[in-house]
């Protein structure tokens, strides 16, 4: 996701429907991949916001018009750095095969 950003203003951001779109599908896809985790691995990985994650999932498909462009702006430049560096040291925290 960083790709779809970079260089890119929050001005430019709201001008272009493609960023908006290609920035909230992958933010879907990401609160999607997160439901199919166990529910004893997010127990395990509480410092990971398993709800808003799944929250912003739920409005952002079900009520796309509700969504908040500036709150996927603030999530895609904030959150998700912190969130790839979590989900990281939860998948090195998996026993090896």
């Amino acid at each position: 996701m960083e790709k779809y950003l970079a260089g890119v203003s929050y001005d430019e951001f709201l001008r272009n429907s493609e960023k908006r779109f290609a920035t909230i599908k992958q933010i879907e896809i990401i609160g999607e991949a997160c439901n199919t985790l166990t529910t004893e691995f997010k127990g395990s990985h509480s410092e990971i916001a398993w709800k808003p994650i799944r929250g912003f999932r739920n409005i952002s498909i079900h009520e796309y018009f509700a969504v908040n462009f500036h709150l996927v702006w603030e999530i895609a430049l904030n959150d998700l750095p912190v969130l790839k560096v979590q989900f990281q040291e939860a998948l090195d925290s998996l026993p090896s095969e």
